[in-house]
């Protein structure tokens, strides 16, 4: 079955239509299709509080776009999730509704520890010692979320308001390092090896402009390294040599600046980039549902087939 899913970021809107397969008993996601539009919803919540009337067309228009996308791939269902900037804008509700009336596609709001769960939800299908306790950092344009897992289980989970377009607005709060600082310090026993992960689309970009291999760990040392080398370039210069889209190129500085600052408090040397994010887990978690009820559909047709017997 083919799945359609939409994530509504504060940079920027992702649509993602994927199914999920098996090779040699192991599960994974096969992408069919990947649309990214520039939506950047977080300039008008951090500056005004609100989306605009003219953000709220745009946002319309991306949304029809990706309706038809996804009905020409004949998705089994397709789901809609907004996350840090939707949280916040105090129309939020009213442009929900004004978006599913115009194109049908209702939008869920949902919550940092719903996001972890949906991003984190895909990990169990990498190919990694997760006996281990391992921490996952994803930085969005809004929030971070950080969660802590202990023999396959997510012992401490939390999100943070500190994202790029918050920052580069100005909006992040000084005292917010302290808080993320005295939260990993209370829920991380550092005298245990942990393994690290970093998602979302600015160390995904990292990853790629390093050349690292895909199972190969990014030093901390090298992502300071291409902070400063990124730092060097005026926008334009810097678009030009990395490779980098305009939305991409202004946030891709304090997405490094956030990583590192968590990689120093917990004095980590190296970390993995699986390239999984909140697309992945809506997709999972809908081959999921869908499972999970055909199962219990087909336990119910034998249950009155024996009944009828």
């Amino acid at each position: 079955m083919k799945f359609g899913a939409i994530d509504i970021g504060t940079n920027a809107a992702r649509l993602m239509i994927g199914e999920v397969c098996q090779d040699e008993g192991h599960s994974y996601i096969k992408k069919l299709s990947y649309t990214r539009l520039p939506l950047r919803l977080g300039g008008d919540v951090f500056d005004f509080g609100e989306i605009t009337p003219k953000k709220e067309d745009e946002f319309i228009k991306t949304m029809k776009a990706f309706q038809l996308i996804a009905d020409i791939f004949d998705v089994t269902e397709l789901r809609a999730c907004a996350t840090s900037a939707m949280r916040e804008a105090k129309n939020g509700e009213k442009v929900v509704k004004s978006i599913a009336k115009e194109t049908g596609i209702k939008i869920e709001v949902i919550s940092g520890d719903e996001e972890a769960r949906l991003i984190f939800g895909t990990f169990f299908l990498l190919d990694f010692d997760k006996t281990t306790p391992f921490i996952v950092i994803d930085v969005g344009g809004g929030s971070t979320e950080i969660s802590v897992f202990e023999g396959g289980e997510r012992v401490a989970a939390k999100s943070f308001e500190v994202g790029t377009v918050r920052t580069l607005k100005g909006k992040t709060n000084h005292t917010i390092w302290g808080e993320i600082g005295s939260w990993l310090h209370k829920n991380i026993d550092e005298s245990i090896p942990h393994n690290y992960f970093a998602t979302g689309g600015n160390i995904n970009k990292i990853h790629k402009i390093l050349g690292v291999k895909q199972t190969e760990n990014i030093n901390v040392k090298d992502l300071l390294s291409i902070r400063d080398e990124l730092a060097k370039y005026n926008l334009e210069d810097r678009m030009e040599k990395f490779q980098l889209k305009p939305d991409r190129a202004d946030v891709i500085i304090p997405a490094c600046d956030i990583y590192t600052y968590i990689f120093k408090e917990l004095n980590v040397s190296s970390f993995a980039v699986p390239k999984v994010g909140l697309s992945d887990g809506i997709i999972y978690d809908l081959h999921l549902k869908h499972k999970n009820k055909y199962e219990k559909d087909s336990k119910l047709v034998k249950k009155i087939s024996k009944i009828l017997k």
